[in-house]
Formats: structure tokens, C-alpha cells, sequence
């Protein structure tokens, strides 16, 4: 792993646990898939919260100079996809996370 790709992963972990976050997962894809090198999976306990872990992780990384590539979901807060290129960033609500499942899909 790169020093930037190191940092960037860092920064997102570092930005859901201070904001309570839970249930945090790290999964490594980039022998899956060309894409991204890694998914992080979190919960947020309700839409607001949802809403706002992607939005504090996007304002904080913003500041260490790492736009967003693509944000979608924050209009309805039951799952949140930040794509930050080499890390994609999902945050959802405990029932949909254990609908969609991403852990499953991609481990």
C-alpha cells in the first residue's frame, strides 16, 4: 500500500470512530476488482446520523486537501456511498447494511 493510499484509509477510520461510527470494516478489494483497493462498511443508528458520518468525513478530508469523487445517498440517510477512488466509503443503517450485505459480496 502507498504512503497516500495508507493516509487516505487512516483519515476515513480515524474520522468514523471519532464521530462514533459503529461496526466498522475494513475490506481489501483490489485483487476483485479494479475499481478501488478498499471498502470501508460502517452503521450509523439512524439517517441523520448516516447523513452526517459521510458528511463529517467528507468535510474532514476535504481539509487534508481529498475531494470526493462521488457522494450519493445522502438525500434519504439509510445508506451513504462516499467514493474517494482508492477507498469507497459505504455507511449504512444497521437494517440495510445486513440487507445488501457488502461484507458478503466482496469478501
Amino acid at each position: 500500500m502507498t504512503a497516500q493510499k495508507s493516509a487516505l484509509l487512516s483519515n476515513i477510520l480515524s474520522a468514523l470512530d471519532e464521530y462514533k461510527a459503529e461496526n466498522i470494516v475494513t475490506l481489501d478489494v483490489k485483487n476483485k476488482t479494479t475499481i478501488t483497493d478498499y471498502m470501508v462498511v460502517a452503521n450509523g443508528r439512524s439517517s441523520r446520523q448516516v447523513k452526517s458520518l459521510a458528511q463529517l468525513v467528507i468535510d474532514m478530508l476535504k481539509k487534508h486537501g481529498i475531494a470526493a469523487i462521488s457522494v450519493t445517498g445522502l438525500d434519504n440517510g439509510e445508506w451513504a456511498l462516499v467514493d474517494f477512488g482508492d477507498v469507497i466509503l459505504h455507511i449504512f443503517q444497521p437494517d440495510a447494511r445486513a440487507f445488501y450485505d457488502i461484507e458478503a459480496l466482496w469478501s
